[in-house]
């Protein structure tokens, strides 16, 4: 039992290393997130340490032996690449605060059960079909009257395959479409929905991406064409009627169990809330000063904030010792 002795032998002589947070990551254009979380901890005195692809072994190794430990997990890897569940096993325990645990995010990203439990929940989503996946199932039966029913021209999504919309397929018309879809990830269960048609407000389109992290809803304007986002400005939601949307994130946080996530809520010309995207459990924080269709510096910044706080609050040091205008 090489890792007990080499635990022991760490512990005997103080040789092991504890930080407040671990953040595992795999995903590059996720360095200035990363680093934005990174600057918020250390003016509260929390102590980070990056877990990514490249010393993933070699953290794991030393968490096993016991040189390395961690008080709590930022996980947006895990998700997309099974090497980093090690780490995530190692760290399922009692004493360490997990943001976003495994096996909540598993659950949550699979669309066709959220589907159904948003609907259970008394949510709006669009009018689907769900298929199973094709490899089991490539014979299915599906009329072109069910397509009419949903709507031409209609939406093909993936339930499971994840990142920035992979797999979705807009426009669609045909049930040759629907089959060259379900071919594209065999072993996906696939959603078939209505195109939804946001109403205008003020010459924007009423489309949302909002944002739960912790006790908190951050909502921005998010076009669903451009996928350009926009700040939601405090009076907004008061002017055009809009605070529903917080009611619903709760009810989504409520059925997911994250703590970091967000959903896409389009509200129709006749003022019917539908959630259209339902949990996207890793954010794309990347910032709207460097790329078009980033997330708004200002969100990107309280949400880094809100996690140290979050994580602080844990391992018992000061909250709130910045404003966040120091980027």
């Amino acid at each position: 039992m090489p890792y007990i002795d080499d635990a022991n032998r760490a512990l005997q002589f103080g040789m092991m290393k504890t930080f407040d947070l671990a953040i595992a990551w795999n995903w590059e254009f996720d360095d200035d997130f990363v680093s934005g979380i990174e600057h918020q901890c250390a003016v509260r005195g929390i102590s980070t340490y990056r877990v990514d692809p490249n010393n993933l072994a070699e953290t794991i190794h030393n968490m096993r032996s016991g040189y390395l430990a961690f008080r709590s997990l930022f996980d947006r890897a895990s998700d997309a690449d099974t090497g980093f569940l090690q780490l995530v096993r190692l760290l399922k325990q009692p004493s360490v605060f997990v943001i976003n645990p495994h096996e909540n995010v598993v659950q949550a990203i699979d669309k066709s059960t959220m589907h159904l439990t948003l609907i259970t929940n008394g949510i709006h989503v669009p009018n689907s079909i769900i298929l199973p996946p094709f490899r089991t199932n490539g014979t299915v039966k599906i009329q072109q009257s069910d397509l009419d029913r949903i709507g031409i021209p209609f939406v093909i999504k993936p339930a499971n395959t994840t990142g920035g919309g992979t797999g979705v397929v807009m426009h669609a018309r045909t049930l040759n479409d629907v089959l060259t879809a379900r071919m594209t990830h065999a072993d996906d269960t696939y959603l078939v929905q209505e195109t939804i048609v946001p109403q205008m407000l003020e010459k924007k389109r009423a489309w949302f991406r909002a944002y739960c992290i912790f006790d908190e809803n951050i909502i921005c304007w998010w076009d669903d064409t451009t996928h350009a986002y926009t700040e939601m400005m405090p009076d907004d939601e008061q002017r055009h009627g809009l605070t529903g949307i917080r009611d619903i994130m709760k009810t989504i946080q409520r059925a997911c169990k994250l703590d970091f996530f967000s959903s896409e809520i389009a509200v129709t010309d006749e003022r019917k809330f539908i959630v259209v995207d339902y949990v996207n459990e890793v954010c794309d924080m990347r910032l709207q000063s460097k790329y078009a269709n980033g997330a708004p510096d200002a969100v990107v910044h309280k949400i880094e904030m809100l996690i140290a706080d979050k994580v602080a609050r844990h391992t018992g040091k000061p909250e709130g010792m910045t404003t966040g205008h120091d980027y």
